[in-house]
C-alpha cells in the first residue's frame, strides 16, 4: 500500500492572511523598470468587467491547433484614459521633489488634497537619477465618481522620461500607448473578499467523523500540552479573501475601444454595465470581482511558454 500523505493546504508564503489595507496595490517599480527599460510607460490602471469566451485564430508555432479557429477564456478589462497629477524626482531611491500639474480639473481638486501654492517647476530640478509620474483615471461617464491614483514608472533615459512628461502633462494617456496586442502583462489586484471562514474552507482540512467531539468542521488537535501554545502553522478560522495577489504572464489578445469595436451586449455586462471607452482582452482569469481596480504592469519574469503564444482575435462568443 502506498504511503499516506496529507500535506498542509494553504501556503505559508502568504502570511499573515490579513485584509488588504488599500484597493490599489503597491508596485516595485525599480525591478520592473530594470527588466523593461525599452518601454515608455510601465503601468496602467484598469477595471475588471468580467469573463467571456473568445474565438481566436491560433498562430502559435508548433501548436496542434495552428491556423485553426479555437475558443479560449478571456477577461475583459476596461482601461479609462489617464492624466498626469504630478511628477516626482528621485535621487538614490528617495523623493527629492514633486511638481503638481497646475491644470487640474476643479472636481478633482475638491476630492484630493493638493497644495494651494505650486512654487517649483520641472525645469528647477537638475540633479536627479529617476523620474516617475503620479497619474489618475479620467472617469467621465464612468462607473465610479472618485478617481484612482497610482505612481507609475517610465522607461528609457532621463531625457526620454522628461520629454514624455512635458508632452503628456496636459494630455490624456490611452492604454494603446502603454500596452500592445500580443504582449505579456502582470496583473496586481485585491482578490474577492469572503469574510470569516473556518479551517475546512480556508485551508482544505478534512471533515472529522460524525461522532467526533466538539464539532465536525474543526481541527482534531491544535497542539500538544507542552509547549502550551498554539503554533501559527495550525489551520485556524480567520479572514479569507481580500488579499493582494499577482497574476503573472497574462497574454493580451486584443486592444481596442467601443468606437471601433463595440463588444457591449444588449443590457450591458452583468454587475458592470456598458464599457465606455478603451478596453483590453486578456487570456485566462484575473483576480477580484467585477469593477475591481487592477494595476497592469509589464512582465517581471516573462516565460517562453507564454511568450510564444500568438492569437488573432476574431470575435466574442
Amino acid at each position: 500500500m502506498a504511503k499516506l500523505s496529507r500535506p498542509r493546504r494553504g501556503s505559508l508564503q502568504y502570511w499573515p492572511r490579513k485584509r488588504a489595507k488599500k484597493l490599489i496595490p503597491s508596485v516595485n517599480w525599480t525591478i520592473i523598470s530594470s527588466k523593461n527599460s525599452d518601454k515608455q510607460i510601465l503601468g496602467f490602471i484598469g477595471y475588471k468587467v468580467g469573463m467571456a469566451s473568445a474565438y481566436v485564430k491560433d498562430n502559435t508555432a508548433d501548436s496542434m491547433t495552428k491556423s485553426k479557429r479555437i475558443s479560449i477564456p478571456v477577461t475583459i478589462i476596461e482601461c479609462p484614459k489617464l492624466k498626469i497629477l504630478s511628477t516626482r524626482f528621485y535621487k538614490n531611491g528617495q523623493v527629492i521633489g514633486e511638481v503638481v500639474n497646475k491644470n487640474l480639473n476643479k472636481e478633482l481638486v475638491r476630492k484630493i488634497k493638493i497644495p494651494k501654492k505650486i512654487s517649483k517647476k520641472i525645469e528647477d530640478y537638475k540633479d536627479y537619477d529617476d523620474i516617475r509620474i503620479v497619474v489618475y483615471t479620467d472617469l467621465k461617464n464612468f462607473i465610479k465618481k472618485n478617481p484612482d491614483i497610482l505612481e507609475v514608472s517610465l522607461g528609457g533615459s532621463l531625457e526620454n522620461k522628461l520629454s514624455f512628461v512635458k508632452e503628456h502633462i496636459d494630455k490624456t494617456i490611452s492604454v494603446s500607448e502603454a500596452l500592445q496586442q500580443g504582449q505579456l502583462i502582470d496583473v496586481k489586484a485585491v482578490t474577492k473578499g469572503k469574510g470569516l471562514q473556518g479551517p475546512v474552507k480556508r485551508f482544505g482540512a478534512g471533515l472529522r467523523q460524525h461522532k467526533a467531539e466538539k464539532g465536525v468542521r474543526k481541527i482534531g488537535s491544535i497542539g500538544p500540552w507542552h509547549p502550551s501554545r498554539v503554533s501559527f502553522r495550525v489551520p485556524m478560522a480567520g479572514q479569507m479573501g481580500f488579499f493582494n495577489r499577482i497574476q503573472y504572464n497574462n497574454k493580451i489578445v486584443f486592444v481596442s475601444n467601443t468606437f471601433d469595436n463595440n463588444i457591449n451586449p444588449s443590457g450591458g455586462f452583468n454587475h458592470f454595465g456598458n464599457i465606455q471607452g478603451d478596453y483590453i482582452l486578456v487570456t485566462g482569469s484575473v483576480q477580484g470581482p467585477a469593477k475591481r481596480q487592477l494595476v497592469i504592469t509589464h512582465p517581471l519574469r516573462a516565460t517562453k511558454k507564454q511568450s510564444k503564444k500568438n492569437y488573432e482575435f476574431i470575435e466574442l462568443r
